[in-house]
């Protein structure tokens, strides 16, 4: 295990040649299981801000700035790429970062809002978000691409990925917070999409608060677009065997890697 903030705890992370993937937390963790499963001869890195978590309430410029913090310090280690596993951070700094990277594969997330209205084009569909991202305008263009006859409806979700941070996800409290942010939704949506990389870990908690309802969440495009990319810019890793995953946090504690390792361990 590697803890902390800084370019020596970083450093001592990334293997040269590793794929970086960072979020503000341990959301990200959800996508990183998808990456192993599509490429599993790559090696990862995975950096969570979660000393700076929640991006999703939070001013653009702030997630911008610690975002280009986080993706200069992966490629000054060596990262060949780098994913970021944030819908908020694509938002705010992924056109920003492809332009000072553009010589790397550069790989963000965004709301499933896409595959959901493909697969319920006339239903009732419920996108669950950050604050920050519902506002942000790359959000707002996706709803107008792909809005289509689907009646959708946009939750923000204040607090939610916060209080996944804190692991204990099958606890009264979390039950009670998504009570009051979709209860009122329960028995009227086809369709949930995920639209914070945290989500997926309370999917289930989300079932037994809205009933039977499909989810979408953008882990496995994201993984199949690393792959793509990697594969046009020759970069995939010609190994037989498995890579390896290492974490780091800013936040300085041991506690918070055993409970990246926890995460990562959830199916």
């Amino acid at each position: 295990m590697v803890c902390g903030y800084g370019g020596d705890v970083l450093r001592q992370a990334v293997v040269e040649g590793a794929v970086g993937v960072f979020d503000s937390g341990v959301g990200g963790i959800s996508v990183l299981q998808e990456l192993v499963r599509e490429l599993p001869h790559e090696d990862f890195v995975f950096f969570g801000d979660s000393a700076h978590n929640p991006y999703g309430e939070k001013d653009p410029k702030e997630v911008l700035a610690l975002s280009c913090d986080i993706v200069d310090r992966l490629v000054r280690d060596g990262c060949k790429a780098v994913v970021i596993a944030c819908n908020t951070a694509t938002s705010a700094a992924a056109r920003q970062l492809r332009a000072k990277y553009s010589h790397m594969p550069i790989v963000g997330v965004e709301p499933a809002l896409k595959p959901a209205v493909l697969a319920y084009p006339h239903g009732r569909i419920l996108v669950m978000a950050t604050p920050l991202t519902v506002r942000l305008d790359k959000f707002q263009t996706l709803l107008h691409e792909w809005g289509g006859e689907s009646q959708i409806v946009t939750v923000p979700c204040d607090g939610l990925a916060a209080r996944i941070e804190r692991g204990n996800l099958d606890d009264p409290d979390m039950i009670g917070l998504l009570q009051r942010l979709v209860g009122s939704y329960a028995g009227s949506v086809d369709a949930v999409v995920l639209g914070c990389t945290h989500y997926p870990f309370v999917r289930e908690q989300i079932r037994a608060v809205l009933g039977d309802v499909s989810f979408f969440d953008s882990a496995a495009g994201t993984a199949r677009q690393l792959r793509r990319r990697l594969d046009q810019e020759g970069l995939l890793a010609r190994r037989e065997g498995p890579g390896n995953v290492r974490f780091a946090s800013s936040c300085d504690s041991p506690k918070e890697l055993e409970l990246y390792h926890t995460f990562f361990g959830l199916a």
